[in-house]
């Protein structure tokens, strides 16, 4: 045993070198570019902060900063904002090159040193859609801090699970995030979601085109243990955060009502009014097709004066029974009272 162990030493010593190699090899990309953590870590933050950043990032940049100056995350007096510690370099890492970056990077002195002329400035850590970070590790850098119960459920959900990055909603650089807009939310909302844009297009809708119903007033990007990432357990009690009056209880019940509200509405838009799925009596005579009425659809055709019937006529069913959502009057059974 005691003849092995130095070939055993000489084993795991071939074998982290060889993970060492693979990891450089890893570093760097198809066009021999280093990565940004090749660069990054270990580093060495800058003594002035933002100040060191704003000499070169100013509104003729291709990336101006000043806006976020009017943002909480530049809040000086808050201990939670990025500019109580590291400023800029507390998101996008350190801006001077350490003493195990590559040597090319410590010439340099990194992202905040000389380039020579026609040298690119070495990276830090970027956001976005062109940037070289991996969108899990470019998230990691927002969820060390937003770890607060509105966004507990990120792990797990849907945005996360479909690869999306913070960035592709959030705007941190501007004055006023667009998506925190009640206005101006949902268009960030429909960059990815389509369907959902057309719905909104469509005759009956909620007045979320309009500027008084958002898109997070219904679900929460950031996880939920709701279907469809809605804010509240069920769709019906999400509906009945404004519809309030169709909660009930009521003597007499409608069926559909109290089991979900989809079987009737479509959230997001209809070509029916008040956001029906299909029209009445199709609607209505998909439940009740033997109910004291003929049981095939009613139509003008099916009648031999070709007059269409008064059924089809104005509010349809709801003529009659225009206690659809529950009655309670004492003689309310068939919801006509």
């Amino acid at each position: 045993m005691n003849n092995n162990y130095p070939l055993l030493i000489l084993f795991l010593m071939l074998l982290w070198a060889a993970a060492v190699n693979a990891a450089r090899a890893a570093e760097e990309d198809s066009a021999g570019n280093v990565s940004v953590e090749a660069t990054l870590l270990p580093g060495t933050y800058t003594e002035k902060g933002a100040d060191t950043c704003i000499k070169c990032h100013d509104e003729d940049d291709d990336y101006p900063v000043f806006d976020i100056f009017r943002t909480k995350h530049a809040q000086q007096g808050d201990k939670h904002s990025p500019f109580a510690g590291l400023q800029c370099e507390a998101c996008h890492g350190p801006g001077i090159a350490g003493p195990e970056a590559i040597a090319e990077v410590i010439e340099k002195g990194g992202h905040t040193g000389r380039v020579r002329p026609g040298k690119e400035r070495p990276p830090i850590i970027a956001f976005g859609p062109e940037s070289t970070v991996p969108i899990e590790k470019q998230n990691r850098m927002c969820t060390s801090c937003h770890r607060s119960n509105d966004h507990i459920a990120w792990k797990g959900s849907a945005h996360q699970g479909a690869d999306i990055a913070c960035v592709s909603c959030h705007k941190l650089h501007v004055a006023r995030d667009p998506v925190l807009a009640r206005k101006s939310q949902p268009e960030v909302c429909y960059s990815c979601h389509l369907k959902q844009r057309a719905d909104f297009s469509k005759p009956s809708v909620h007045p979320v085109r309009f500027g008084r119903l958002g898109c997070s007033d219904c679900h929460v990007a950031h996880g939920s243990m709701a279907d469809h990432l809605l804010i509240k357990p069920t769709l019906n009690q999400t509906c009945y955060t404004c519809h309030a009056e169709k909660r009930g209880p009521v003597v007499w019940e409608h069926a559909p009502v109290s089991e979900n509200c989809a079987l009737c509405h479509t959230a997001h838009g209809s070509i029916h009014r008040p956001l029906l799925t299909k029209r009445a009596p199709l609607l209505c005579q998909q439940c009740h097709s033997q109910d004291s009425h003929p049981s095939v659809a009613i139509t003008g055709q099916g009648l031999a004066s070709g007059t269409p019937s008064s059924l089809l006529l104005g509010r349809s069913c709801v003529n009659c029974h225009v206690q659809v959502h529950g009655s309670n009057h004492p003689s309310g059974v068939k919801l006509m009272r």
